[in-house]
C-alpha cells in the first residue's frame, strides 16, 4: 500500500505490507528507494507490518525546506514513526540508510525496539578521496554510469528486473540529494553512536567492496560492542537485492528474539 505523511520538512512517500506483528521501518541505500526492500518485506509480510520509506529526495519523497542531510532525514524517520502511532518499531537501515538509522538509535526514541544495519555507512565517516567521490556522483548521472557503478556494488548478478529499477531509482534521484551524500554525508562523524541502547544487529556481505567486513567489523566492535554481527556469504553490497532471503531471515531471528 502506498502512502505519504507530511513532516515539518518534507512530504516523504512509504510502502506498507503486513499488518500484523511487530512494525519495522526499512531505510534504503544512496541511489535507492523503499523499493530496495520489496523482496525482503514480501517475505517478512506474514509476521510483522514493514514500511519501507522513500528517503527525503529518493523515490516519490521530496525535501519541501531542500534539506538533504543526514538529521533532517532521521527527522522524518522520527517524525513518521509518531505520525503512524507506533508504540514500539524496529529500524533496518542499509548503507546511507543504515547511518541515518544510527542517528535515529542515537536519540533513543522510547518506542525504538532494535535496529538493524545492513552493509552500514561508519558513524565516523568514509575517508574517501575528493576525486573518487566525484566519481561516484558522476556515475549517477547516466544509465552507463550506473551499470558501471552497478559492477562494484554488487557481487552476485541482479535479475534484470531488478536491475532496471535499480537504473530508474538512481537517476530519478533529486540531484541535491545525490551531491549531499558524496559532498558531506559520506564523511560526516554523526557523533556518539557508542551511547545507542537498543539491541543492535549488524549485517555485512563478505564481499561487499564498498563497506568492508575487515573495515567494518573492528570499527562496530570498537563502538558497539554488545552488537552482534553476521556475515552474508557470496554477497556485495545491495544485499536487500541480491540475498533478500538472507536478509529477511536476520531480521525476523533478530525482531522475534526481542518483540
Amino acid at each position: 500500500m502506498d502512502s505519504s505523511f507530511t513532516t515539518a520538512g518534507a512530504r516523504i512517500h512509504y510502502e506498507q505490507i503486513g499488518t500484523g506483528g511487530p512494525n519495522i521501518i526499512f531505510l534504503h541505500y544512496w541511489g535507492g528507494s523503499s523499493r530496495t526492500w520489496r523482496h525482503v518485506t514480501e517475505r517478512l509480510a506474514d509476521q510483522a507490518r514493514c514500511i519501507s520509506v522513500d528517503l527525503r529526495g529518493w523515490g516519490r519523497s521530496v525535501a519541501l525546506d531542500d534539506r538533504y542531510d543526514l538529521e533532517a532525514m532521521a527527522d522524518d524517520v522520527m517524525a513518521l514513526a509518531e505520525g503512524l502511532n507506533l508504540d514500539s518499531y524496529f529500524l533496518v537501515g542499509h548503507s546511507m540508510g543504515g547511518k541515518v538509522a544510527q542517528i535515529v538509535a542515537r536519540r533513543a526514541p522510547a518506542a525504538l525496539a532494535g535496529v538493524v544495519l545492513v552493509a552500514p555507512s561508519p558513524p565516523g565517516g568514509m575517508a574517501v578521496p575528493a576525486d573518487v567521490r566525484a566519481g561516484m556522483l558522476a556515475s549517477y548521472q547516466s544509465p552507463a554510469g550506473v551499470e558501471q557503478a552497478l559492477a562494484v556494488l554488487t557481487h552476485q548478478a541482479l535479475a534484470e528486473e531488478d536491475k532496471q529499477q535499480v537504473l530508474a531509482d538512481t537517476l530519478q534521484g533529486a540531484p541535491q540529494a545525490k551531491a549531499y551524500w558524496t559532498d558531506a554525508g559520506m564523511l560526516a562523524d554523526i557523533g556518539a553512536v557508542a551511547g545507542i541502547t537498543a539491541p543492535v544487529l549488524i549485517v555485512v556481505g563478505e564481499q561487499d567492496q564498498v563497506e568492508r567486513v575487515a573495515v567494518l567489523r573492528p570499527v562496530y566492535a570498537r563502538v558497539l560492542p554488545r552488537a552482534d554481527f553476521r556475515t552474508l556469504a557470496g554477497t556485495g553490497h545491495l544485499a536487500p537485492l541480491e540475498a533478500p532471503e538472507a536478509v529477511a531471515q536476520a531480521c525476523a531471528e533478530f525482531v522475534s528474539a526481542l518483540a
